[in-house]
């Protein structure tokens, strides 16, 4: 049975009739095949959405009541969680633990922006002070209309929520495009905005290719505002579909993030952090501490305890107990992380464990922990983002060959610092070129927090606050206020 479609609150074919397979990375099997949304199908989505916040009740809602239905959407996903989560697995490969993690924070981001929605009822006017009292001013804030988001494959559920959940609270409605390679998740959470009786019109979700689906959501003109989350590549061509009709746009892209570990931290802990910053999910991470910095006087003894540990790392399909380890999302992904890794055995890096497939697996998109080390950092796998559970390594001289290395680079998602020294953490903080550090640590990720990144790492930020406020536009609103003729063309 194909999966439909979800347009205007009703599950549709698309109108071509296409349809494509969904592949499970741990065994290459078809687990689903999915509707493949046209660029007639987008259109539907847009018109459904546009109707709904021009003519529909959702943007006139109280706060509290767009609350009522985001808290009924978390309620539901953790009730299925179990499901969604081993739905999840299978869609991309990630181990059991992590896709739970994912859902449960699913759910969490819907109850936050809950919270954010029904305090924007209690929010006082914000009143502008002017310089002449015959006038008074005021700001009001109001959801920018219709969304067009579009989400990657290596968090699907959790990056649908990044974007529906504020968006919905902010009385946007919303088009969403899940990867065509991880779809089915966005279809779960379709299915739970139908389940707690959303509006119809107010999240529809299309599946399909980037060509045939979400450039014609970029391009189309009754798109209020793009939210984008994937690689720089396809980053700029949402931009340039968004300059068209100056389009609202935000834009979470690639990273290639420093860590940099100094030489009185703890081998353990950073071994541990190292660990979790490149071989969590895969490595399929945009924010991934994949260039990892070692003092000199610490590099060759963590080196030896990071071997010793990846070593014991159990790789293995999703859902089997103990597995830190899953395949990676689809032949492409798995393809371009064995070039990269070619490509950095030719450069002259040492490889110095992985590199390849396990032995232990015929089938699947398994590969092994990959560590280089003694990366320069001219060469292409130090510069350029592998997604994929590879980490470079390099040692350094002192902080300030450290902050050198780590700022030099395209990208400024994240970057991580590990020292005892707090006043020298704090000081190469502020120094790193980043929207997200992290400090004796590495990846942990609060909904409260803001997400986004410097450079050709993106525009604007999700998450906290900051992710509901880029959903509003601002407005003034100014009254003359009094009885005195303004008398420029008519004298009193």
């Amino acid at each position: 049975m194909v999966k439909q479609l979800y347009i205007n609150g009703e599950w549709r074919n698309a109108q071509s009739g296409h349809t494509f397979d969904v592949i499970n990375p741990a065994d290459e099997s078809v687990i689903a095949t999915v509707a493949a949304a046209q660029p007639e199908d987008v259109s539907a989505a847009v018109a459904a959405a546009r109707q709904a916040f021009d003519e529909g009740p959702w943007p006139q809602l109280s706060g509290a009541e767009r609350a009522h239905y985001l808290r009924g959407i978390a309620n539901v996903i953790r009730q299925r969680l179990p499901e969604i989560a081993r739905l999840e697995v299978a869609d991309n490969g990630k181990p059991l633990p992590e896709a739970e993690w994912d859902i449960e924070d699913t759910a969490g981001t819907f109850d936050f922006y809950a919270d954010l929605a029904e305090a924007m009822d209690q929010a006082e006017e914000e009143v502008v002070e002017l310089p002449d009292d015959r006038f008074t001013s005021r700001v009001e804030k109001e959801p920018v209309g219709v969304v067009g988001a579009i989400i990657p494959w290596n968090f699907p559920m959790l990056m649908a929520s990044w974007k529906v959940a504020p968006a919905l609270a902010a009385g946007c409605t919303v088009v969403l495009k899940p990867s065509e390679v991880t779809p089915l998740t966005a279809l779960i959470l379709a299915e739970i905005a139908d389940e707690v009786q959303l509006p119809a019109g107010v999240l529809n979700v299309i599946t399909g290719t980037g060509p045939e689906a979400g450039a014609p959501l970029s391009d189309h003109p009754d798109v209020d505002k793009l939210a984008f989350t994937g690689s720089v590549a396809t980053g700029s061509a949402v931009m340039q579909a968004a300059a068209k009709n100056i389009k609202a746009v935000s834009l979470e892209l690639g990273g290639k993030s420093p860590f940099i570990i100094f030489d009185d931290a703890s081998v353990d802990a950073a071994v541990e952090w190292i660990l979790f910053g490149i071989f969590w999910n895969q490595g399929e991470v945009c924010s991934a501490t994949s260039r990892v910095l070692v003092h000199e006087n610490l590099y060759e003894r963590l080196l030896a305890r990071l071997l010793e540990e990846t070593a014991k790392i159990t790789i293995g399909p999703g859902l089997e107990p103990g597995v830190l380890l899953g395949p990676l999302v689809n032949r492409t992904q798995y393809e371009k992380v064995l070039a990269a890794i070619g490509r950095g055995v030719e450069e002259g890096a040492t490889l110095l464990c992985g590199g390849k497939r396990p032995a232990a697996f015929a089938k699947g998109y398994y590969l092994e922990p990959t560590i280089f080390a003694d990366v320069d950092e001219s060469s292409w796998i130090w510069k350029e983002e592998i997604f994929g559970p590879v980490v470079c390594i390099k040692s350094f001289f002192d902080e300030a060959e450290a902050v050198r290395l780590a700022n030099d680079s395209r990208f400024g998602l994240a970057a991580a610092v590990m020292s005892n020294d707090k006043a020298r953490c704090q000081r190469v903080s502020r120094r790193l070129r980043a929207g997200i550090v992290w400090v004796n640590c590495s990846q942990p990720t609060f909904t409260q927090a803001p997400w986004g990144g410097f450079k050709q790492s993106g525009i604007g930020r999700e998450l906290g606050r900051w992710g509901l406020e880029s959903y509003r536009e601002v407005k003034q609103i100014t009254e003359y206020v009094s009885d005195e003729p303004w008398g420029w063309y008519l004298k009193p």
